[in-house]
């Protein structure tokens, strides 16, 4: 399939997939319990009311009014402008995270010493509340200096990006890098190859295949981090500060409050999106599997 071609039939692939959650978005409000569902005294099915889920229609209208009654500022404008900002943060977190994740699985693959010392900690790290974690880390701005540099507020967001990004891409890179096939090793071995060659020449392009997956899981890492880290400590200017600021008024006006939460699923399609488009292009000229 040419280049064209994939990515047309990706496009038209997620709009279906919009639709068939609107659908059945819909579908649950006219068959839903208005006040929720109950089993054994614990509700496990969502009130489909106006208050709880607002018609998909009603969502994306809010996006053309004011943000506040008397004001010419549209929410959309808003939303934009915060997703906006987290998108930057998220960035830096996903640049960061790559390059520690890449580095590790580096070393990782190089010695197997530091893999069976450093790999049951890396998952362990995972198992750390982000949400505890992300008061220590925010109140490091302003206070933690490095000669000249004096931590920003907004670089503690970036690096709780960063903790939810690396993670996966150096896994999905480690296992990646160990993919090579053992006679294509030994070829190079014959060549007199250095492993810094046979890094870049081999293994490098044997694990794009599992690096592209990893670093889409890394970039949804990264936002998730971000928005977690703004709804946590209140930083402003992110979308998750509106997520906050517009849940307070959820009960009189709900659809307020997904507009937001749109903007931050948004930004983490966003993110996912720029990875696919360059695997598009990194896998573009790979031979496809075949069975035999």
């Amino acid at each position: 399939m040419k280049l064209a071609g994939r990515i047309a039939y990706r496009i038209v692939m997620f709009a279906l997939t919009i639709a068939f959650v609107t659908a059945l978005w819909e579908l649950y409000k006219i068959v839903g319990p208005q006040d929720g569902g109950k089993f054994f005294g614990v509700r496990i099915l969502p009130r489909a009311n106006d208050n709880a889920m607002p018609h998909v229609s009603t969502m994306l209208s809010r996006y053309s009014r004011p943000e506040v009654r008397g004001s010419d500022k549209k929410i959309w404008i808003v939303v934009l402008s915060g997703a906006w900002f987290s998108l930057r943060l998220s960035l830096v977190g996903f640049f960061l995270g790559t390059t520690i994740g890449i580095s590790l699985a580096v070393l990782m693959a190089r010695f197997n010493v530091i893999r069976r010392g450093l790999l049951p900690y890396l998952v362990m790290s995972q198992t750390v509340p982000l949400i505890a974690l992300a008061p220590l880390v925010v109140s490091w701005g302003g206070k933690l200096e490095i000669g000249s540099f004096v931590w920003p507020r907004w670089l503690s967001a970036s690096i709780l990006g960063t903790f939810l990004a690396f993670f996966p891409i150096a896994v999905g890179t480690l296992r990646g890098l160990t993919s090579a096939p053992s006679a294509a090793l030994e070829l190079m071995e014959s060549y007199a190859a250095s492993w810094k060659q046979t890094l870049f020449k081999l293994r490098f392009p044997a694990a794009v295949p599992f690096m592209v997956p990893a670093l889409k899981l890394g970039a949804s890492g990264a936002v998730v981090g971000v928005v977690v880290a703004e709804i946590s400590t209140g930083l402003k200017g992110g979308i998750g500060r509106l997520i906050i600021e517009y849940a307070r008024e959820a009960t009189g006006d709900p659809a307020k409050v997904f507009t937001a939460v749109f903007g931050a699923a948004a930004l983490g399609l966003t993110m996912s999106g720029l990875v696919a488009f360059s695997d598009l292009f990194l896998m573009r000229n790979r031979p496809k599997e075949t069975s035999t």
